[in-house]
């Protein structure tokens, strides 16, 4: 029996979370789906996994599937630390603004955040908090992490994260990067997810996946063996083991095979250009008044600013949420699965409210 109970014509530009499931990946848990597999990681999909993930970002990286992204930081954030150690982070990180104090509450890290304009950290900026080695009264900063694509829509070039990578390691720190729109990220820069990775000097990723087409798991992955210690145990005791783990470990297969990954992010990207460049051709001829953009669109999100009342009425058509309410500031999402048409409407819709 098919048991449907919401409208498929139904969309919203709330986050890339809202998105099914690419039906190669859904082929691909049918596929692991008959059989006896050893649980806990010992099956073959597992096995695979491994060398793809070596494929991807170079021989003896390690992969850890994990249940959600959330889970991932912590564990690869415990693994990188002493319990007297701090994270370094933008004040717009998601370990920082998102995941409910679990850094804390959970991995016991203390983070501490920079306020940036774009969500980007630099070598300068990171050296506000950087300091206080040695200091028995301060939480010592051991590890930087930076978020790839940022919250707010921007992207990292291969050139800053080489250059935050040499100035935190010559300090004797570590950097961790959270992947969670990794692959928006790849299709901005048109390089090979290493190039950005593993050779521009990140020790611990972690490698979303949710958000590009799967059903559910993300992955830790060390990319420097000796900048983590304790995977294997980590992960158990945070509640990130999946007995089942052929069925993340296919989804992460099928997202790296045949280019999935890139081409599910940059039909994303793509749409999230498309909605801007629409805006700004109705702002250039006067057909659109009212609306401006806080940050530039690299990935596949759109932040702009309304006119007040606006954003509550557009949201009777279409769901997405406000990013700074006093501002009046929005973010649009766009996922695997945005259309054209979806956008078409969209604007459509807003122009009309702004009419209104």
């Amino acid at each position: 029996m098919t048991l449907q109970l919401h409208d498929l014509t139904l969309r919203g530009f709330a986050s890339d979370n809202y998105a099914g499931v690419h039906p190669e990946v859904l082929d691909a848990i049918a596929a692991a789906n008959n059989g006896h597999q050893i649980a806990y990681g010992e099956d073959v999909y597992t096995a695979r996994l491994h060398e793809v993930f070596a494929e991807h970002f170079g021989e003896g990286v390690e992969v850890y599937p994990v249940f959600n992204g959330t889970g991932a930081n912590v564990v690869g954030l415990q693994s990188m630390l002493p319990r007297w150690g701090a994270v370094v982070c933008a004040k717009t990180a998601h370990i920082n603004t998102d995941e409910a104090g679990a850094p804390e509450k959970v991995g016991g890290i203390k983070l501490l955040p920079v306020e940036t304009t774009d969500g980007k950290l630099t070598p300068e900026l990171i050296d506000r908090e950087a300091w206080g080695w040695g200091d028995e009264h301060r939480a010592q900063p051991l590890v930087v992490s930076i978020t790839q694509t940022t919250e707010l829509g921007t992207a990292y070039t291969v050139e800053e994260v080489r250059a935050i990578a040499e100035h935190v390691h010559a300090r004797g720190m570590k950097l961790h990067m959270d992947g969670s729109r990794i692959s928006n990220a790849a299709a901005t820069l048109g390089v090979p997810l290493r190039t950005f990775t593993t050779d521009a000097g990140v020790d611990v990723l972690s490698f979303g996946g949710t958000k590009n087409g799967m059903l559910y798991g993300e992955a830790v992955v060390v990319l420097n063996p000796q900048a983590s210690e304790g995977m294997v145990y980590l992960r158990k005791l945070n509640m990130q083991l999946a007995s089942k783990m052929r069925f993340i470990s296919a989804q992460l297969i099928a997202l790296l095979t045949d280019d999935l990954y890139l081409r599910s992010a940059a039909h994303a990207n793509a749409m999230a250009t498309r909605l801007r460049t629409a805006l700004e051709a109705g702002i250039a001829d006067g057909s659109i008044q009212g609306v401006g953009f806080s940050q530039k669109t690299e990935a596949n999100g759109v932040f702009a600013t309304l006119p007040t009342g606006v954003a509550d009425r557009l949201r009777q058509h279409f769901r997405f949420y406000d990013w700074d309410a006093a501002n009046n500031e929005v973010r649009w999402m766009c996922a695997f699965d945005t259309t054209e048409e979806d956008i078409d409407a969209f604007v459509a819709a807003l122009v009309q409210e702004l009419g209104a």
